[in-house]
């Protein structure tokens, strides 16, 4: 309701009150203290609704309210009063009384739009409809890129900066884990000045979730014999493809591989036993090094995940397709060519990745893992 109209409104009680108590001052006079009681409490009522529903005073088109950790409907209700939003700070903090929901008070930013009315936005406060901010943590990240997101995002609040990821983990609350792959990708909506430490958590459980309902629902026969092998595998097949149809088909190579006992040769390991210091070119020195995470020289998986396998990543692992392939080479427009025999991959190799041309090829022998001129 309208000020000038709330002030008529008034005025008018005021009339009608004083009238009818000239007519019953010579009647009853408890009488008249009760119609004096009556018309008071009729007055307040009204002001009360009139206070409640007026539209906050604010100047720009929107403005953001901030409730920070610690605080009250009291706080916040004389600090609207302080700033000039609200007249009368008792009457909304009567409204929110009497919602029944005055001790539900979540932290964050609100917006606070021009026209929007105290009761609103106290409604607002009470249901903890705050701002939303996000970071989608992206298919195929490794942990440096995950934590840098992290670091850059301004409404997070950064406890975790100058730990190892060791400390990180202790700190989430589990230590002695390796925290490659352990953070499921999507999109994490989350208010204003939620820590690190409470966003990798969800992420950590997220991951766990959806690991837990791939390996219950897994093929029979994998050569996998945790979950953590199964996650493994999942970011190797991650980092091959971005084609979501060759997923499956790409984990049934390095399935077939594992049981014949060949080594896996994948680039992707490689670069990830190089990190942090990978300048984005592997080199055939890369190859040659001996490491962990190089499985042109060692059988199996490597000891962790290379990445955050999504959710299709994960499922490829755990129902790999059937086939007889047992290589593949990218074709250069995101695709990749498959072939059963060494013979057929070299050819595929030496076209596709060549263009033809046979000199200063080599490729990896499938058996000894060493090179084959």
């Amino acid at each position: 309701m309208p000020f000038k109209l709330s002030k008529i409104i008034q005025l008018k009680i005021h009339q009608l009150q004083l009238d009818h108590l000239r007519k019953l001052s010579w009647r009853n006079p408890y009488l008249l203290a009760a119609s004096t009681g009556f018309l008071l409490m009729l007055v307040m009522i009204i002001h009360y609704q009139v206070s409640i529903h007026s539209s906050l005073r604010i100047q720009e088109s929107e403005f953001k309210y901030e409730v920070g950790s610690g605080s009250n409907l009291t706080r916040i209700v004389h600090d609207l009063k302080k700033q000039g939003f609200i007249e009368h700070p008792r009457y909304l903090l009567l409204y929110a009384k009497l919602s029944g929901s005055a001790n539900k008070i979540s932290t964050g930013e609100y917006l606070i739009k021009q026209g929007v009315s105290a009761a609103d936005f106290m409604d607002q406060i009470l249901s903890g409809k705050v701002i939303q901010y996000s970071i989608t943590i992206v298919e195929g990240w490794n942990i440096y890129q995950l934590l840098d997101a992290i670091k850059n995002e301004p409404n997070i609040k950064h406890t975790l900066q100058g730990l190892s990821h060791q400390e990180i983990m202790k700190h989430i609350g589990y230590p002695e884990t390796h925290p490659e792959g352990r953070f499921y990708p999507d999109t994490y909506h989350f208010p204003r000045g939620l820590t690190d430490v409470e966003f990798l958590k969800r992420a950590y459980v997220a991951m766990e979730k959806k690991l837990a309902e791939e390996w219950d629902k897994r093929a029979t026969g994998l050569p996998y014999k945790t979950p953590y092998e199964a996650l493994t595998m999942a970011s190797i097949v991650e980092k091959e493809t971005g084609q979501p149809s060759e997923r499956k088909t790409i984990a049934g190579v390095f399935v077939r591989r594992i049981e014949k006992r060949m080594r896996l040769q994948t680039d992707p390991t490689v670069i990830y036993g190089l990190l942090p210091k990978f300048d984005g070119n592997i080199r055939r020195r890369d190859l040659r090094k001996d490491t962990p995470y190089n499985t042109y020289r060692r059988r199996g998986l490597p000891p962790t995940p290379i990445a955050m396998p999504g959710g299709e990543a994960i499922h490829a692992a755990m129902h790999p397709a059937d086939g007889k392939e047992l290589y593949f080479v990218s074709k250069g427009d995101g695709s990749h060519y498959f072939s059963a025999t060494l013979e057929e991959h070299n050819r595929a190799v030496i076209k596709y990745q060549l263009k033809g041309r046979k000199k200063s090829f080599s490729s990896f022998d499938a058996k000894t893992g060493k090179a084959k001129k």
